[in-house]
């Protein structure tokens, strides 16, 4: 595949997956034109059998069994997340005031929330409801168009907007929807009425979840399109090349892709990498779960996240050695405090692997009187005792409902973990 193929690619999944919900099912469905099955009690998984996959909320679990015996070999896994700082619909969220009608608003993880204002916004999710038998199902919804805004007060009402603002998420951060006047509108009946108009024999929406989102389309942008706009990049980005990596591993050695929900929030959830998922899901792969500690000593993890480019306008916020550049090559991330997983081994083998492609590597250190953020990677090592090496692509703007990111970094990474899904065993003596 070559860059404009992936980046083409890439772009129409940061379109279609505006929630992770959507991602998973978008890797899903990828995943089962390509042969994968989903796992259940009749699907046994053997070497050199098809790929199986499991899918539980917004995560994903794909993989693809060798050709040997699975002890042996170990596992190369290559991990991501499925969710963006957004803005959380609450459970009652209908407001009026002043004769409009709003939606309550929560903020999911540590989004910058200014660039929410004056952006056309669009609403999607899931919502559950009644199924036959008294059971509870669950139905993909988006409604694709600009359907509320937040608008910002203007600078004469605000003189100090440019030097000191600051934002109330309680108070200010409310999404317009409409002129109000229906004040027995519910976001329920709209759902409804949403969900019949594609097709779906629904009653009553019994409960949801939904985040609002930016409707403006991924681009190539830059005189010479040397980057990539859009929104989710973090870290959407890393599921879809992961995903296609995946799908280019030859199938000689035993490759898995987890793409985890709830990371942006901490990851401890049932679907996130510090719930049982992972876990759970590798054990049914072994004759005994006492077995899982050494399959994890000949395996390894590699944490996708998108690491931070030293952007021109704020170098300074960057240790000298370690600012990596747009298109300079994917990141491997540092920290001696553990923030991030990486190890000399680990990293060492990502190197090796890039150098016989001839393509560039960088390093991420944090400066040292700043907080570093974190990733699955720590986590997912925590949690399991394999060998973890956290990754990336530098980006701008992070967190912002629109990112930047160069347009080969992604491509690269692609190609340096489909290697890595293709490496003979033992990957370290």
């Amino acid at each position: 595949m070559d860059r404009n193929t992936f980046n083409a690619g890439l772009l129409d999944f940061l379109a279609a997956a505006t929630t992770p919900f959507h991602a998973a099912r978008c890797l899903e469905d990828t995943l089962l034109e390509a042969g994968f099955t989903r796992a259940g009690e009749d699907v046994t998984v053997k070497a050199g059998g098809p790929g199986i996959l499991l899918r539980q909320g917004g995560s994903l679990i794909a993989l693809r069994p060798g050709k040997g015996p699975l002890l042996e070999a170990g596992l190369r896994m290559v991990g991501a997340h499925t969710d963006s700082p957004c803005l959380m619909v609450k459970p009652q969220p209908e407001q009026h005031s002043q004769g409009y009608l709003q939606l309550g608003v929560e903020v999911y993880g540590g989004a910058l929330l200014n660039p929410w204002f004056d952006r056309d916004l669009s609403l999607a999710g899931r919502v559950s409801h009644a199924a036959g038998g008294g059971a509870v199902t669950t139905t993909l919804v988006d409604f694709r168009r600009p359907v509320a805004v937040i608008p910002s007060l203007a600078i004469h009402l605000d003189r100090e907007a440019n030097t000191s603002r600051s934002i109330n998420a309680q108070t200010q951060m409310a999404p317009i929807l409409a002129i109000d006047g229906d004040s027995d509108w519910s976001l329920r009946a709209a759902l409804v009425d949403k969900l019949r108009e594609d097709g779906h024999d629904i009653g009553e929406v019994l409960d949801f979840e939904l985040c609002f989102y930016d409707t403006q389309a991924p681009a190539m942008v830059g005189l010479q399109e040397d980057f990539i706009a859009a929104a989710r990049l973090d870290n959407l980005l890393s599921c879809y090349t992961g995903l296609q990596a995946l799908l280019e591993a030859d199938g000689d050695q035993w490759s898995l892709l987890v793409c985890n929900d709830h990371e942006e929030v901490g990851s401890r959830s049932a679907s996130g990498a510090q719930g049982p998922m992972l876990r759970h899901f590798l054990e049914s792969l072994l004759p005994t779960p006492a077995s899982l500690p050494l399959l994890m000593q000949r395996s390894m993890m590699i944490s996708a996240d998108n690491a931070h480019g030293v952007h021109p306008n704020f170098a300074d916020k960057h240790d000298p050695g370690h600012g990596p550049v747009l298109n300079g090559g994917p990141v491997i991330k540092v920290n001696a405090s553990q923030r991030y997983a990486s190890s000399s081994d680990g990293a060492a083998l990502f190197r090796l692997l890039a150098r016989q492609r001839d393509l560039p590597v960088q390093s991420f250190a944090m400066r040292a009187d700043m907080a570093c953020g974190s990733t699955i990677g720590p986590i997912t090592a925590g949690e399991l005792g394999c060998t973890t090496l956290d990754i990336g692509v530098p980006t701008f703007a992070m967190h912002s409902c629109r990112e930047l990111a160069g347009a080969d970094d992604a491509w690269m990474l692609e190609q340096i973990l489909a290697d890595f899904f293709r490496a003979p065993a033992p990957l370290f003596s």
